[in-house]
């Protein structure tokens, strides 16, 4: 196993930027499967008609739903770029949906190293994916941050026991050796126009007036088996067997198997359009991971979702609501946000 690179070295991998080498067609079939995957049953996820009402020309997205082009177009930046490290811990996460995602889109999405933090020894390394439609506009940014976990602080038995139990096709331990040669690419310098829609449009989201500060959110339970981890798993295309095999999750040192990160975030996302009544109202989405979700074996997993109005702008006639989540009493988001416009 390889060690991570100094800082310095990965400092001046800072701006790798690379287009995946495929576009990715919004499918219905696609845009179904995840709605159920991150249980989210919002109408406009669902049925024609109720997406029409809302001023949509097809079934919308839901907001988490750009996790699943960049699974398999940030794998090269982590296997080639970013090297060193064995494994990576999801941190934080923030979207902005500049035009709700819906079926028909075809999307390219590019890939840049945007920033790497070291803090008390670790490397937090951000990745910035944004989505370009087919006329040329970007409608959704994507911020992913890491912590990028080195061959000292997990169990060396864990590579050939997860080499044991993955598909055999995928090796998410497998990166390239940190020595080969190294050629940065970095953005062209060419403006791409940013959509406005989400800014501009009546959204078909809760009145203004309706609303007020310190609001509570109604609260929700989310239940999760190990048949949920092992869904969501396959719809996004994480492989990483933490979240369905309790012997690597141990060997990781979790105490057993946990939800995925974004599959968390797929279900606050729900949550929050569920209360507002539009999902593509939302303009961004942060949420800062504290402690993960864990799902026993007995069917007993839980996350309770809440949430209360943190303020509001007239003039624009949105707000800020704070999403709280919690599993087994442990909160698992630390600081998490939605910014969204009402009516």
């Amino acid at each position: 196993m390889t060690t991570a690179p100094e800082a310095p070295a990965i400092m001046d991998r800072v701006g790798h930027y690379y287009e995946a080498d495929h576009t990715y067609p919004v499918e219905r079939t696609k845009v179904l499967e995840y709605a159920r995957a991150v249980q989210d049953y919002h109408p406009a996820h669902w049925d024609d008609d109720a997406a029409a009402a809302l001023g949509y020309s097809g079934l919308v997205a839901p907001l988490t739903f750009t996790a699943i082009p960049a699974m398999s177009a940030n794998r090269k930046l982590l296997q080639e770029v970013v090297v060193g490290y064995d494994t990576y811990v999801q941190t934080e996460e923030v979207f902005e949906q500049h035009r709700p995602i819906v079926v028909g889109d075809v999307l390219q999405t590019d890939v840049e190293l945007s920033s790497v933090r070291r803090v008390a020894g670790r490397d937090m390394i951000t990745i910035t994916n944004t989505y370009v439609d087919a006329n040329g506009e970007r409608v959704h940014t994507m911020h992913t941050t890491v912590v990028g976990v080195t061959a000292d602080e997990v169990d060396p038995a864990i590579t050939d026991a997860v080499a044991k139990v993955m598909m055999h096709d995928i090796d998410i331990m497998s990166v390239e050796d940190a020595a080969a040669e190294y050629v940065k690419t970095v953005r062209p310098d060419v403006v791409v126009p940013v959509s406005d829609v989400t800014a501009t449009r009546t959204p078909g989201s809760l009145r203004f007036e309706d609303l007020a500060v310190g609001d509570q959110l109604p609260v929700h339970h989310t239940r999760l088996s190990r048949g949920d981890l092992v869904n969501y798993a396959g719809v996004a295309g994480d492989a990483n067997p933490i979240h369905w095999d309790e012997s690597i999750a141990k060997l990781a040192g979790l105490p057993d198997v946990i939800a995925h990160g974004m599959l968390t975030l797929g279900l606050g996302a729900g949550f929050v359009s569920a209360w507002s009544g539009d999902p593509g109202a939302v303009t961004k989405y942060s949420v800062r991971l504290s402690a993960p979700a864990v799902v026993p074996a007995d069917g007993r997993g839980d996350i309770e979702y809440s949430g209360r109005i943190k303020s509001l702008d007239p003039e624009t006639r949105s707000g800020v609501i704070v999403v709280g989540a919690k599993a087994s009493d442990k909160k698992i988001f630390g600081m998490a946000t939605m910014h969204v416009r009402f009516s």
